[in-house]
């Protein structure tokens, strides 16, 4: 075994987790490589062609490269618990009138669960992912923090981890630009990988429509909730719409109701079937509820912690204290506005560079 220790790398055959891999084994880490095959559209019941990081190409090109480098590669076929965890609360979220985040559930309790115990199988230290974070030891206790590029900074979908599997993630892309990567994998050969479009969409919604996702999995579910209302924020009945499911806080187009001016989806209520509306300024909030808390910094938030908070992936994040009104609930009291704050979403906390940790938003305030 490597002076290093043995890793297993997580490959779906992308260039991230590519030359994550094949740094690490520059490195002098003994790697081992391990695909996992969460989903596929098929059994989703769509009809696209299956692409992305559990296609069958995207496995091949895994195990292709892996060889390549003299890496043992196993497949995992994780299908079943990805299904009854990540599917099936995606779904029931929505039923809830809430908006899922789908990669950070999968991340705590699906890939990081399902890497640890192969890695303890096969008598390895540590695992690695592609992911753009960084991590360091300090005091104890392993902390998160955003990656170098702040464009491709990937730490809001990994506030989900316990203090065990910080402990043993390697994530070897977090001090690197996306382009250096690209340009690593053009060094090696791979330059389709470099050239490869990422895409942004759910795993296991490739077309992006996750309306026609929850129709297919949940049956007559369009018969069951359409016709509900759609009612501003004075109680007025504009309209009716396709039913609560079908839409989230914060949208505008699709809505398929013209009032001669943009409105916006403010809150959704799925006892009633009703969809509130109102003008881009309702969609204000400042403070909100966070459960389902994952702390990561500290054992116990200090009272009035200043941190930046992110209410959505791609959030810049807004300035905020947060404070303890109950156990196992933070409040969090923004110092301006924040719009179109969704239940369901993960909020994550930052201090500095440092994810403080994070939680799933339960419920937003005006004030």
């Amino acid at each position: 075994m490597s002076k290093k220790g043995r890793v297993l790398v997580a490959m779906s055959g992308g260039i991230d987790s590519t030359v994550a891999a094949i740094m690490l084994k520059d490195q002098g880490y003994e790697v081992i490589g391990i695909t996992m095959k969460t989903w596929d559209y098929q059994t989703s019941g769509g009809n696209s062609k299956e692409t992305g990081c559990c296609s069958l190409d995207s496995i091949n090109d895994a195990r292709a490269i892996a060889l390549e480098h003299g890496i043992h590669h196993f497949i995992l076929d994780i299908r079943d618990e990805f299904g009854d965890l990540v599917i099936d609360n995606f779904v029931d979220e929505y039923i809830a009138g809430r908006t899922p985040n789908p990669c950070v559930l999968c991340n705590t309790h699906i890939k990081w669960k399902a890497l640890l115990k192969r890695a303890d199988k096969l008598d390895c230290e540590f695992i690695a992912t592609g992911h753009y974070a960084q991590s360091r030891f300090e005091d104890g206790r392993h902390i998160i923090s955003k990656g170098l590029d702040n464009t491709k900074d990937q730490s809001y979908v990994l506030w989900g981890l316990d203090k065990a599997s910080l402990a043993r993630t390697l994530l070897p892309l977090g001090a690197f630009h996306k382009k250096d990567i690209k340009q690593m994998a053009i060094s090696w050969g791979y330059n389709d990988l470099a050239a490869k479009s990422e895409s942004y969409e759910i795993c296991f919604i490739p077309d992006n429509d996750y309306r026609s996702f929850l129709k297919r999995k949940v049956a007559g579910l369009e018969e069951r909730v359409a016709g509900g209302n759609f009612v501003m924020s004075d109680g007025s009945v504009v309209g009716k719409h396709r039913g609560y499911p079908f839409y989230t806080v914060g949208q505008r187009k699709g809505l398929e109701i013209a009032l001669g001016r943009p409105v916006f989806v403010v809150d959704i209520d799925p006892i009633t079937n009703t969809v509130y509306l109102g003008e881009e300024e309702e969609l204000q909030r400042r403070s909100m509820l966070v459960k389902a808390l994952n702390l990561q910094k500290y054992d116990i938030i200090p009272e009035g912690l200043e941190v930046l908070t992110k209410v959505r992936y791609k959030d810049p994040g807004a300035m905020s204290t947060l404070h303890n009104p109950e156990e196992g609930t933070i409040k969090t009291t923004f110092y301006h506005g924040v719009s179109a704050i969704a239940p369901g979403q993960s909020a994550v906390f930052y201090e500095g560079e440092d994810v403080v940790g994070g939680g799933h938003i339960y419920k937003s305030f005006v004030e």
